[in-house]
């Protein structure tokens, strides 16, 4: 298992428009759900993402990041002004 930092480091290595560890990004794990806890927040806006295990394994090992990806890209445009 890795830190919640370095979860948090790949996830804005990858995606370094989102902010900062700590600021803009939060990484917690559950312990009872078993699942990465990411919280995004920019300006007014926020979206909240369970990362499964095998997700955040995935993505940590720089294989794919799909599901969180999708969710940064919604964030992303409701931010720009262009929701669904």
């Amino acid at each position: 298992m890795y830190s919640k930092e370095e979860l948090c480091n790949k996830i804005t290595a990858l995606y370094p428009d989102l902010g900062k560890c700590g600021i803009d990004i939060t990484v917690e794990y559950d312990p009872k759900q078993k699942i990465w806890l990411v919280d995004l927040k920019k300006g007014s806006h926020e979206l909240k993402h369970h990362l499964e295990i095998p997700d955040a394994d995935a993505c940590k090992a720089d294989q794919q990041c799909v599901a969180l990806g999708l969710e940064i890209d919604h964030l992303k445009q409701n931010i720009a002004g262009q929701q669904f």
